[in-house]
């Protein structure tokens, strides 16, 4: 065996790991890095007697600073109702769905299969005026005249919660099915209430999942841009939407880079709270409530 048969057999799992690694290094951190670039370095279309500096303080302007905060209530909100949403699916998919938890997941995976695009406009399809529901209330008359449900914010977080829904189901289910439903059992039988058993031994437990969950639908949503353009007909600016434009539409990458890094900097900052939040709400705000009970 000679040493390059001996060293592929004892890092195995990195020579494995390597075509991820170089996945990540030229779709994510080259990009990453020409976007910096291109924010910071000297351009000639810069106005005289500007700086880019300068540029940077006008986006912490009014107009911009909405966008931002539109973008992270979006996120933020979109988050917390696919965790409503999803720990009672996650909940009954692993302690009550033993025998079918297969065909479950199955199920939960599937919109996977299919294009972003594509189930957002199946919604766009339902919502219309002319669309499924209108149809259905028309028909058993309930409404005279078709409901406007399109192009509202009410019709850009039903797209968003079923579009990340998965997102956060998978991660709880991980954790809630690593728990040993004794424990659970133990708990009721000493005589602990179900709220109380819930708060003091499920949730921590499962905060890992809740963590994660968290964390892989704030960050995508964020950013996103298809949807509320698509479901909220443009009437208001995201971050994704914007930097789309600029990139797009105007043709200004200079602009367009540095709000990217500015609203980089901006998730970052987000993702720190919601890390260090969620726990705090977990061990300090609901446990307080359990204890009182």
């Amino acid at each position: 065996m000679n040493i390059y048969t001996k060293l592929f057999s004892k890092e195995r799992s990195f020579f494995w790991s390597a075509p991820a690694i170089l996945w990540q290094v030229l779709f994510l951190m080259i990009p990453l890095c020409l976007i910096v670039y291109s924010a910071f370095i000297p351009h000639h279309k810069l106005q005289a007697g500007h700086t880019v500096w300068e540029l940077v303080r006008s986006f912490f302007t009014q107009p911009y600073l909405k966008v931002i905060a539109r973008s992270v209530f979006l996120s933020s909100a979109t988050a917390l109702l696919c965790l409503l949403c999803a720990y009672p699916l996650a909940y009954v998919a692993s302690f009550k769905m033993k025998r079918i938890k297969n065909i479950f997941l199955f199920l939960l995976i599937l919109p996977f299969w299919t294009s972003l695009l594509v189930l957002a406009y199946s919604w766009f399809f339902i919502l219309e005026r002319h669309g499924l529901i209108n149809s259905i209330l028309l028909k058993i008359g309930i409404i005279s005249e078709p409901l406007v449900l399109l192009n509202t914010p009410g019709a850009i977080y039903i797209t968003m919660v079923y579009c990340y829904l998965p997102f956060m189901v998978i991660p709880l289910y991980s954790a809630l099915e690593k728990i040993d439903y004794r424990l659970v059992e133990a708990s009721l039988d000493l005589g602990a209430s179900w709220r109380t058993t819930f708060l003091k031994l499920i949730l921590p437990l499962s905060m890992p999942g809740i963590r994660t969950g968290i964390l892989l639908v704030l960050i995508p949503a964020f950013g996103e841009f298809v949807i509320p353009s698509l479901m909220g007909g443009n009437k208001q600016l995201y971050v994704g939407s914007l930097i789309a434009h600029y990139f797009v539409t105007a043709r200004d990458f200079r602009s367009g880079s540095l709000f990217t890094v500015i609203a980089a900097v901006c998730l970052i900052a987000l993702t720190m709270v919601w890390y260090f939040i969620i726990p705090f709400l977990v061990n300090r705000g609901l446990l307080q409530k359990g204890r009182d009970t």
